[in-house]
């Protein structure tokens, strides 16, 4: 089936059941997940359709509850990998984003120095005795309670990590990171530059998508820890660029 003719059955059948997963369009159109993928990121950039955990769904369709518990426990055993990979007495970094967000409320009882830019882990680790707390100053990033600017990358100039978890709005195994907000471009790279290693958290939806602001490439990442909806092919594509990756189950 050609490229056209198939995308034209995938918004059919979005019409006809509101909503769709990769597995189940895959195996009906005899094509591989990471094709369908392909398929629902670019109909996702023109606005045929919005992606959901795991398919997509047609513009204004609600997601069912499944899907959002779903999500989150991809998010949480994401998380729990995450915190498994430090240990006590480093200095980590910790980037805004709701992944993230799950992981510093793993680290409350833990012997670490946590430098970062979101006022939401900042308010999970502050007055834990255990926690050296450094909170990035800049411009307040409305909704996301991110704080970006030239304040928080002076900031960044002066400190080091051993490692930054950092969560991500997009992923392409070709061309690399990708987030929503064009002004948090420099602030990430700044945190990136102020640590040893990269680990980004990104749950399976992540993959194939389009976000307009690119962060950075491929070979600034270390490690990449997503959940176990992942696409093997998508593994493979990660680990030709030298980047370990964990399947959070």
């Amino acid at each position: 089936m050609r490229q056209n003719d198939r995308r034209r059955s995938l918004v059919l059948r979005l019409r006809e059941d509101g909503r769709v997963s990769v597995p189940t369009l895959a195996k009906d159109l005899g094509v591989t997940e990471s094709t369908i993928r392909r398929d629902l990121a670019s109909l996702a950039v023109d606005g045929t359709l919005v992606r959901t955990y795991g398919g997509a769904a047609l513009p204004g369709v609600t997601t069912t509850t499944r899907s959002g518990d779903a999500t989150n426990a991809a998010k949480r055993a994401i998380a729990v990998a995450a915190a498994n990979l430090i240990e006590d007495g480093q200095t980590i970094a910790i980037s805004s984003g709701t992944t993230t967000l799950e992981l510093a409320r793993r680290l409350v009882d833990r012997r670490l120095t946590v430098i970062t830019n979101a006022l939401d882990v900042a308010t999970v680790l502050v007055d834990r005795d255990g926690i050296e707390l450094i909170i990035l100053g800049g411009v307040v990033r409305p909704r996301m309670h991110s704080m970006l600017g030239h304040l928080a990358e002076l900031a960044l100039g002066e400190l080091r990590a051993d490692t930054l978890f950092m969560g991500v709005g997009a992923i392409d195994p070709q061309r690399g990171l990708m987030n929503d907000s064009v002004p948090e471009i420099l602030t990430d790279r700044a945190l990136r530059n102020s640590s040893r290693n990269c680990v980004v958290l990104a749950d399976s939806s992540k993959f194939w998508q389009v976000a307009p602001a690119f962060v950075f490439g491929l070979s600034e990442i270390n490690t990449v820890i997503t959940d176990s909806c992942v696409d093997p092919a998508d593994v493979v594509s990660l680990k030709v660029h030298n980047i370990r990756v964990i399947v959070a189950r």
